[in-house]
């Protein structure tokens, strides 16, 4: 059976982000559609598993456990399970990044 998840449906937020949790709906992956505003990112967190993101527009700065990385449009990244990551938009303009989680259910421990 296929689900459809409409953008009417999802609840109202403050955030542009949308959080989407695939244990809901049969999936074994979960994601962010992350839609910053400069200056805006996660804190340095971790996961139980690995996560990749794909920026779809814009400029960000990406920390991978020591290292640090440049990121903009249409660059991939992983960050592997259990290493603190963390990425900023360093842009001008808004950030779109997925941020693709591989487990049916989103699991971070912030470190900040």
């Amino acid at each position: 059976m296929a689900h459809i998840v409409r953008a009417a449906d999802r609840p109202v937020s403050a955030s542009r982000t949308i959080r989407f949790e695939g244990d809901d709906f049969g999936a074994p992956i979960s994601f962010f559609s992350v839609d910053n505003a400069p200056g805006q990112g996660p804190v340095l967190h971790v996961h139980p598993y690995p996560e990749t993101w794909i920026v779809k527009r814009g400029h960000a700065e990406a920390v991978v456990g020591g290292e640090v990385f440049d990121l903009g449009e249409g660059d991939i990244a992983i960050a592997p399970a259990h290493v603190p990551h963390r990425f900023t938009n360093l842009g001008s303009g808004r950030l779109e990044i997925i941020c693709i989680h591989a487990s049916g259910r989103i699991v971070q421990e912030d470190l900040e």
